[in-house]
């Protein structure tokens, strides 16, 4: 544009050079031409003379009014090109102190930026510990249902006074603070699996018996349950009453001292003697009974099978699912396990209360870091408006200046025709009349005509060069105006924005953030990795209970049936009971007819006999029918309605309680609705506003909830009921003035926002997948761009499924499906990134 400008300020300046050297050479042969026809113009050389005075008189006022607007338009000129000095002047100093403005701009990104790396580092250390709380909480949850289940499968392989008994103690011991008390046996001693049967058949009961220090704590402890009348049996083992005796016990690979496999305290010593110090486990029945007669010992094998020293022998089946000591086992590894998850719990929950605390400190930084850059950018803006409307000045000034200048240039060239003249008409002047040109003057005639023509043809091409010019400038001042100055515009603007954001920051954050989500990924594939490793376990699990579930379906068929077949015999004998029950009805509906009875009746009339009844009972009968026209019943009615009015008094208070009751709840959760309405509408707003600034560069959107006007009467609508819906404003400019509802947004403009606002309700309430179908039909480049962007973002958390012929989408995609429509039929199969991107290109819709 500046080249066809400067080709057409010469051309320009060409042509106008010619015009007024074309009008001083015309002005010059029309006065040679004038002169020669004033031979017969005029009578004699005296009157032309006296033209000539009056006209050089004519042509002095004209020449001093060019030269006063020659002046003029002189200093014009001048005062033009020092305001544009001045301007220009005023603009490189603004544009100095706007660099400064970018420079502290830039400064305070690089620090927010900073800032925003630890704000999001700490989120995401504040994510992992959310993680691992929810997943020591669920593993916590696990624990204890697992702590109970194993907990009461213990209980139930004693009576319930064992149980009731143990309860007793442990409560009397958490309230009274009584020390001395170990607990029962089984808790203080440990053995390995294999011994679980011999131990526990030795043991009985006996493993439930409480262990304690002296005989004094038991007594006291029997003192309060009797006190408080706690039911319960309960055993002592008081360690200062037990006693016992050292024993050699036999040396032999088929006999081993069953005290001598097990773990416990050395305190624990005589209880451990007393109940197993004289038991030995032996390799077979026989070796049990040849060790039980000749060594005077309990002796039992791993099987269960008991041989007593006084010659008993008693064995069989022991159901080791059912094995106590394998219930405490269980006992003791989930109280572990759980003891070890509440530690690492509590754990958590104080990094998470340090993390919340840094957040909360990092997060009012940030605030105040983005309040500082607001009111730089607001300086920046107003600054960099102030450059524009003085380079808009400027520029009008050079297209004035320009204009004065083309008009002294026209001025001077008529003073120069004018100055000829005068020129002219003075040296004609006292000269003789002459009707045919000099020699000199035919010369200089011709050389005008030659001169003449020289000018025009150069006007004429010039005329043709500057008409091509301007047409051409034209052309490109349209598509400048039209196109590509509202995209320098566009691009100055981001490449300001970039500038302010510091590209080596934003690298290093995409660094961090590359880094983060690697490490993520890998923790994700371990974890993948052991709950595949898990699956597979419980998938065996799965699969070995199955068969067990089939074998109890079997079972539980067979048991149907014989529930089946009493089900009919209790019907028949239900069928049996209701012919009785409405026989009873019957007779106690004839009784109540008979109406209220004298207290003596039945003492009256015992003594009567059944003719003399039948007489007596025809004879009433007789006497009643005088007043059959009375309501016998009325005394009854009266009492029953009576008693049914109190009821529905009573019912009515309660009902009325009732009423009041639900009122105020259904008025606390109108106000907790309306809370949870309001709650969610901050966040969804919160985040929509949020969202749309990433979509859109320099734009703004808020969420306005519209409520309903109260009436004239003054009632209120309920609180909930007031929201009547929400409304949107947006400005794709960023200024408030340019704000736009959805009704006055385009197409494109419409699927932009409905997405802020789908993302918005995300971050509120996140889904696991979403699927979109053709989202960014109607989106400009830069839009798809910005979506696909933070769709890719977004994905972290969730997965998308997306339909689309645009090239953004599929460039940030993880995978790339086509579907292709062959022999009337759609085939779908995965590709790359490079066909699925040929495959756009191919299916675009502009072809």
């Amino acid at each position: 544009k500046q080249w066809y400008q400067r080709r057409v300020a010469i051309t320009a300046g060409i042509e106008e050079k010619c015009n007024s050297q074309l009008r001083i050479s015309e002005q010059r042969r029309n006065e040679l031409f004038a002169k020669k026809g004033r031979k017969q113009e005029f009578q004699d050389q005296g009157k032309r003379d006296e033209w000539i005075s009056s006209e050089l008189k004519s042509y002095g006022n004209n020449l001093s009014t060019k030269e006063e607007q020659l002046q003029a338009l002189t200093t014009e000129v001048g005062d033009t090109k020092s305001r544009i000095s001045q301007i220009s002047e005023e603009i490189k100093e603004r544009s100095d102190n706007l660099e400064e403005r970018k420079k502290e701009i830039e400064e305070t990104n690089k620090e927010l930026s900073k800032i925003k790396m630890e704000r999001d580092e700490v989120q995401s250390k504040r994510k992992e510990l959310w993680r691992q709380d929810s997943n020591f909480e669920q593993s916590l949850n696990t624990s204890k249902e697992q702590l109970d289940e194993a907990e009461r499968q213990l209980r139930s392989t004693v009576s319930k006074a064992f149980n009731n008994g143990i309860d007793a103690i442990k409560k009397i011991v958490r309230e009274k603070n009584i020390n001395g008390v170990y607990g029962p046996l089984v808790e203080n001693f440990k053995c390995n699996e294999k011994f679980f049967t011999a131990v526990e058949v030795t043991a009985g009961n006996r493993l439930f018996y409480i262990i304690v220090d002296t005989d004094k704590t038991a007594s006291q402890i029997l003192s309060i349950m009797n006190k408080n009348k706690m039911a319960g049996e309960v055993n002592f083992l008081p360690l200062n009453r037990l006693s016992y005796k050292e024993i050699t016990y036999p040396q032999s690979n088929d006999v081993i001292p069953m005290v001598s496999k097990l773990e416990y305290n050395q305190i624990f010593k005589p209880a451990m003697e007393t109940i197993f110090g004289k038991t030995l486990i032996c390799r077979s029945l026989e070796v049990a009974s040849q060790y039980a007669r000749n060594e005077h010992m309990d002796c039992i094998t791993l099987d269960g099978d008991q041989v007593s020293r006084r010659g008993a022998l008693t064995g069989g089946y022991y159901d080791k699912r059912k094995s106590r000591l394998d219930s405490q086992r269980q006992v003791w590894y989930w109280q572990a396990k759980l003891q070890d998850e509440e530690t690492k719990a509590n754990k958590i929950k104080t990094e998470m209360e340090e993390i919340d605390s840094e957040l909360s400190k990092l997060v009012s930084v940030v605030q105040k870091l983005e309040t500082k850059q607001i009111q730089l950018r607001e300086t920046y803006e107003r600054q960099k408006l102030d450059v524009q409307n003085l380079s808009v000045e400027k520029r009008q000034l050079e297209k004035h200046l320009e204009s004065k200048e083309r008009q002294r240039m026209s001025l001077e060239g008529d003073l120069m025709a004018l100055r000829g003249t005068v020129a002219s008409l003075q040296q004609e002047l006292g000269t003789e009349l002459q009707s045919q040109f000099t020699e000199s003057e035919q010369e200089e005639v011709q050389r005008l005509n030659k001169e003449i023509n020289e000018l025009q043809n150069k006007i004429r091409n010039s005329l043709e060069k500057r008409s091509q010019y301007e047409v051409e400038k034209n052309m490109y001042e349209n598509l400048l105006s039209s196109n590509l100055y509202k995209r320098r515009d566009q691009l100055l603007q981001n490449i300001d924005e970039l500038g302010m954001s510091e590209r080596r920051q934003e690298y290093d954050t995409k660094v961090v953030e590359f880094d983060q989500a690697t490490a993520a990924m890998e923790t994700t594939k371990k974890r993948l990795d052991w709950l595949e490793g898990e699956m597979e376990v419980y998938t065996r699990k799965c699969n070995d209970l199955a068969t067990k579930v089939e074998q109890k379906r079997t079972k539980e068929k067979e048991i149907q049936d014989g529930i089946e077949e009493e089900s009919k015999n209790m019907e028949k004998m239900a069928n049996k009971r209701a012919a009785k029950i409405r026989k009873k009805e019957e007779v106690m509906r004839k009784i109540r007819e008979l109406g209220s009875l004298p207290a003596d009746a039945f003492e009256k009339y015992q003594s009567m006999t059944q003719k003399e009844l039948w007489k007596l009972m025809n004879k009433c009968n007789t006497e009643l029918k005088k007043y059959a026209h009375v309501n016998k019943k009325a005394l009854d009615q009266f009492v029953s309605f009576s008693e049914q009015k109190e009821k529905l008094l009573d019912r009515k208070k309660e009902l009325d309680k009732g009423l009041d009751a639900i009122k105020n709840l259904m008025d606390i959760l109108e106000h907790r609705k309306h809370e949870a309405i309001q709650l969610t509408f901050k966040q969804v707003s919160h985040f929509f506003t949020e969202i749309f600034k990433k979509l859109v560069q320099g734009g703004t959107a808020t969420l306005v909830m519209k409520k309903s006007e109260v009436d004239e009467a003054g009632s209120h609508l309920p609180l909930v009921e007031q929201f009547t819906g929400v409304g949107i404003k947006v400005s794709f400019s960023g200024k408030v003035s340019e704000t736009k509802e959805m009704q006055q947004l385009s197409g494109g403009q419409k699927s932009l926002v409905a997405l802020t606002l789908i993302f918005a309700i995300q971050k509120c309430d996140p889904a696991p997948f979403y699927l979109f179908d053709e989202i960014d039909q109607a989106l400009d480049p830069q839009h798809r761009k910005s979506v696909a962007e933070l769709i890719s973002k977004q994905s972290d958390t969730c997965q998308f499924i997306t339909t689309t012929f645009r090239p953004e989408l599929v460039q940030t995609a993880n995978k790339h499906y086509g579907v292709i429509y062959r022999n009337k039929v759609s085939h779908i199969q995965q590709v790359s990134l490079t066909e699925a991107l040929d495959f756009i290109e191919d299916e675009a819709p502009d072809r």
